[in-house]
């Protein structure tokens, strides 16, 4: 096979991974079969992942560009990831072109080489006037499929630009200090010794300036933190577990919330995943952190495989969602995605719910959580779910400061009254109610 220069090979199977996601496979599933060695999967996924999150955009400039669609799906994918780094890199733009033909030379014994200088040399010469029309087509421009787009400006009418904005952007790295095991105060220290550029977010979850493997994460392989956006460690808190009571967390894998609530408090905590292999995870993390729990492998839906019939005093319902309020962290998801999927989620949601309430004791507390903005998952499963049930009531969300700053909160209606933590530069796209068993 013909060696590539670096760049040249980080964009070769960049592009492959792309072609894989748009004929409809999953991007990390891709990734893991692909099998890169270390740096060249880094160098990869730099150029795969702001692709994708721009796929809109490079869509609508191909079209403009090429003078009939390319059958080649790789060859397609490369000027995408191509045309990407030619935005995102404006000083870089001959070594762009240079290895994306070297690269081009790996597909059907180096023929497309010329349409790939062509096309990319092209867009230079009319970027002002190509992007112009970019920025003037809206799939173009927020860089999200139109129904995604149509969505927020219907259930966020105040928010949805800052939230396509988020969604395009670079996810930051968050941890959550394991409080059993460190101070947040004294693992600052720590970074701080070790040259890494971090602030508090509160008492227990720090901002990291400039991500950076895990790795290189002092203490990480010893327990002293996790990685956990702010807006997810919001739900321990919610939940207000205290010493000896039984709790559940429901969809728990990787179980990075199930680790939180047990460093919050001596509990009996069962994590529940009807995902074999993903519910493996739960274990390996919480040995990592010098924690325990039992772990469930089964459908949440299915109380008779998997509950005992003594009942949990907290439920965390961390129901499966379309991923929305997280899509920049999983790219593909925004087109992979179809309008009608988000029915079937709701539906799959209220099925969940409705069996769960069935294991809470009289007096126990709910937290139903998504990492979705869309309405149908959040507010109106709510609504939906007190109606259903006359024993069912709900709370106000109280979230301490200083993540409440960022929740964006009405209080017309039931259905609005419930915080969205909406993303920004700091943390991702969580929802929370918060329910009482009568």
């Amino acid at each position: 096979m013909l060696m590539l220069p670096p760049l040249a090979e980080a964009l070769h199977a960049a592009a492959g991974l792309i072609a894989a996601v748009l004929a409809g496979r999953n991007f990390d599933a891709a990734l893991a079969r692909a099998g890169l060695a270390a740096p060249l999967r880094a160098a990869t996924m730099d150029l795969a992942y702001p692709a994708l999150r721009a796929y809109g955009r490079g869509d609508f400039l191909l079209g403009l560009l090429l003078e009939r669609p390319v059958k080649s799906p790789e060859l397609r994918s490369l000027m995408l990831v191509s045309l990407a780094r030619l935005e995102a890199r404006p000083d870089e733009v001959h070594t762009t072109v240079d290895q994306a033909v070297t690269a081009a030379a790996r597909l059907a014994r180096g023929q497309f080489k010329g349409l790939v200088n062509g096309v990319l040399r092209n867009f230079l010469r009319r970027r002002e006037d190509l992007l112009a029309l970019a920025d003037a087509d809206p799939v173009a421009r927020w860089q999200h499929p139109a129904w995604w787009i149509a969505r927020l400006q219907r259930d966020h009418p105040a928010h949805w630009e800052a939230i396509l904005a988020a969604g395009n952007s670079h996810p930051p790295l968050c941890l959550r200090v394991n409080r059993r095991r460190v101070t947040g105060a004294d693992y600052l220290d720590q970074l701080a010794a070790a040259g890494i550029a971090a602030r508090a977010l509160d008492d227990t979850a720090i901002l990291i300036e400039k991500p950076l493997p895990v790795e290189r994460i002092p203490g990480f392989a010893a327990g002293l933190c996790s990685v956990q956006v702010w807006g997810a460690q919001a739900a321990a808190g919610l939940l207000d577990a205290h010493d000896g009571m039984r709790v559940l967390d429901a969809c728990a894998a990787p179980g990075g919330k199930a680790a939180h609530l047990l460093e919050c408090a001596a509990i009996e905590l069962t994590a529940l995943d009807a995902d074999a292999p993903r519910a493996a995870r739960i274990s390996v993390n919480l040995k990592r952190l010098g924690l325990a729990a039992k772990v469930e492998v089964a459908d949440a839906r299915d109380i008779g495989a998997w509950w005992d019939g003594r009942h949990y005093d907290r439920i965390l319902a961390d129901v499966p969602c379309s991923a929305s309020g997280v899509v920049r962290r999983h790219p593909d998801a925004k087109w992979l995605r179809r309008e009608s999927d988000i029915a079937g989620f709701a539906t799959t949601q209220a099925a969940i719910v409705d069996a769960l309430w069935r294991t809470l004791a009289p007096g126990g507390k709910m937290v139903y959580a998504t990492c979705s903005v869309f309405g149908q998952e959040n507010g109106a499963q709510v609504e939906a779910f007190v109606g259903r049930h006359a024993d069912a009531r709900l709370l106000p969300t109280p979230v301490a400061e200083p993540l409440a700053r960022s929740l964006a909160t009405t209080v017309s209606t039931t259905r609005d009254a419930q915080p969205h933590d909406l993303p920004d530069a700091e943390h991702d796209g969580f929802y929370y109610a918060l329910l009482q068993k009568d």
